[in-house]
């Protein structure tokens, strides 16, 4: 049975009696007590909070035994959250013990100070956090970096629960973009190897290569490709590298950075221009001024694939210069190479593991509203994927296999590890394809040839099957996001 502190015992004798707290004697069962404001109230709420977080431990229990007298459960949330500013050692509730003991009895769980088990436990829970919550998690998240303050606000809208947003253990830029990089022709970059995976883009006959190793640390690029500014946002936790184009639908231009903040162990990247939080997996603005409105950035084809294999379908290719303006090891694998090998997740997440684990490499598509998954070992050995999603005929074409990386992490040695798979999607109309004679050729039932390009499956007679949207993650982190995703292979997932 789990330690309870003396206070909490108190508390619970004095609930299941009905007596009040403190303040006199009980004015009878439901009835509110006259000489305090409610444990929800606005005001109220945004005092215990303080009071909590503050430095008085007479203070902090008082707050405590409040809100167990009135049972509010929003305040689950903020308990939660104190017990990860300890253990990180952003702050040290006066009366730490007590609120963990209080999270208990207030819930009816019994996890103790195992700060994951309450995330995911809340992930599920049907609660909201008291008002002044977000302004006051982001005064707590300040003591870290007081930009932290800007972002999580209280006069600013949102679309997310910001109960879910965590710290992921860097400040503000703390992994910083690359701006408009330096590249150098093909041939210059000597310091790649055929077998070094890269995200491939090619827009408008200009090809970009952005290799892995150096994309490690730096997570986001913002470039122009073939005329179109480009944001290639990459969460090495989830494992995704998404190319938006950086043109939002109300016509303005965005330019990215990593907030340091992370939902479901995914970046929560922000825009320079008005300070908003987006989604890196969705391309939406989650919180902040632009979260307003119904909005999304459009995802741009991209891949990710063996340098050598993308140098000889784009000749023309440039790449990153491995002269960042950063002194970084930027050899393979430096930056995250025993938590890629690793089959666990850093940070708590919620996901379908009966399914598929945690990080399972998959391709990801969403086609009419629906969404799919495809197991990349499963991928690779077809080559060639004829399937539907959301009523449309789709082809995938994953003809080059696995990208195995032999890569040594900075804090932990050698470990090898997948990176992923070159993988398109193509809608297919009325055809059904099969693989060709090279691994950018298919053909059609008729035995025709078709090429794959990164725009579109071109036909002998100059016929044209459009690129769909899609990338390669974790599938913890495409199962996040789509709950009630499909997974090729194993039908629809319950829905709960």
């Amino acid at each position: 049975m789990p330690r309870v502190s003396p206070l909490i015992l108190v508390l619970l004798m004095v609930l299941m009696s009905g007596w009040a707290v403190w303040g006199g004697a009980c004015s009878g069962a439901g009835e509110p007590r006259s000489s305090q404001r409610e444990a929800g109230a606005p005001d109220r709420a945004s005092e215990l909070m303080e009071a909590l977080s503050g430095r008085s431990a007479s203070a902090a229990r008082a707050a405590i035994a409040e809100i167990l007298e009135a049972r509010d459960e929003r305040f689950a949330a903020v308990f939660i959250e104190l017990m990860r500013a300890a253990q990180v050692g952003l702050a040290a509730p006066p009366a730490y013990a007590d609120s963990v003991d209080a999270l208990g009895v207030l819930t009816g769980e019994t996890f103790g100070p195992d700060w994951s088990e309450w995330v995911r436990w809340y992930a599920a829970a049907d609660l909201a956090p008291p008002p002044g919550f977000t302004g006051w998690k982001g005064r707590l998240l300040a003591g870290i970096d007081p930009s932290f303050a800007e972002f999580l606000r209280d006069d600013v809208p949102s679309r997310i629960r910001v109960e879910e947003v965590i710290w992921g253990g860097v400040a503000l830029d703390g992994i910083p973009a690359l701006d408009g990089p330096k590249l150098v022709d093909a041939e210059e970059a000597g310091y790649l190897q055929d077998d070094d995976p890269v995200f491939g883009i090619a827009l408008a006959g200009d090809a970009r290569a952005y290799p892995l190793r150096i994309l490690d640390w730096h997570e986001m690029i913002n470039d122009v490709v073939g005329g179109v500014p480009v944001s290639l946002a990459y969460c090495t936790l989830c494992g995704a590298g998404i190319a938006y184009d950086g043109r939002g639908p109300d016509g303005e231009t965005y330019t990215f950075g990593s907030s340091g903040l992370l939902m479901r162990s995914n970046k929560l990247m922000y825009d320079r221009q008005t300070r908003t939080l987006w989604n890196q997996f969705t391309g939406e603005p989650v919180l902040g001024p632009l979260a307003a409105g119904e909005r999304r950035l459009r995802i741009l084809p991209a891949v990710v694939t063996r340098w050598g294999d993308w140098r000889a379908q784009h000749p023309e290719t440039r790449v990153l210069d491995i002269d960042t303006g950063h002194a970084r090891s930027y050899h393979p694998g430096a930056a995250y190479a025993g938590y890629f090998a690793s089959p666990e997740t850093l940070f708590p997440v919620v996901e379908r593991k009966d399914l598929l684990p945690s990080k399972a490499r998959i391709f990801g598509l969403q086609v009419g509203g629906i969404a799919k998954a495809y197991p990349l070992d499963r991928l690779t050995a077809e080559g060639v994927v004829n399937d539907e999603v959301g009523g449309a005929p789709v082809v995938l074409v994953a003809t080059r296999g696995l990208l195995e990386v032999e890569g040594e992490s900075v804090r932990s040695g050698p470990a090898r590890y997948r990176a992923g798979a070159e993988v398109r999607a193509f809608g297919r109309a009325d055809w059904r394809f099969s693989a060709g004679g090279d691994a950018d050729t298919l053909v059609d039932e008729a035995g025709r040839p078709w090429r794959v390009t990164e725009a579109a499956l071109v036909g002998k007679a100059g016929e044209r099957l459009p690129r769909l949207d899609g990338f390669v993650s974790y599938w913890f982190g495409w199962n996040a996001f789509h709950p009630k995703t499909l997974v090729w292979g194993a039908g629809a997932l319950p829905l709960d």
